[in-house]
C-alpha cells in the first residue's frame, strides 16, 4: 500500500523534505516502541510509517 499512500501524501506536504523527516521521525519510533515490547517487525518501519501518516490525514 505504499505507493497511493505515498502519492496523495506528497500532494499535502508543503515540500518532499518535511515529508521525508515526518516519515523518518516516525519509523524510527515505531522501531523504538517495537524493540521495547519485544515484537518483531516483519513489515518495513517506514512503509507502517507511510501508512499511519496517511490514515492520520485520513487519506487513506
Amino acid at each position: 500500500m505504499l505507493d497511493p499512500a505515498i502519492g496523495k501524501l506528497i500532494e499535502n506536504y508543503e515540500n518532499r523534505y518535511r515529508l521525508v523527516v515526518d516519515v523518518a521521525k516516525e519509523a524510527r519510533e515505531i522501531a523504538k516502541k517495537a524493540e521495547e515490547r519485544g515484537e518483531i517487525i516483519i513489515e518495513k518501519t517506514v512503509s507502517l510509517a507511510i501508512d499511519k501518516l496517511a490514515k492520520e490525514k485520513e487519506l487513506i
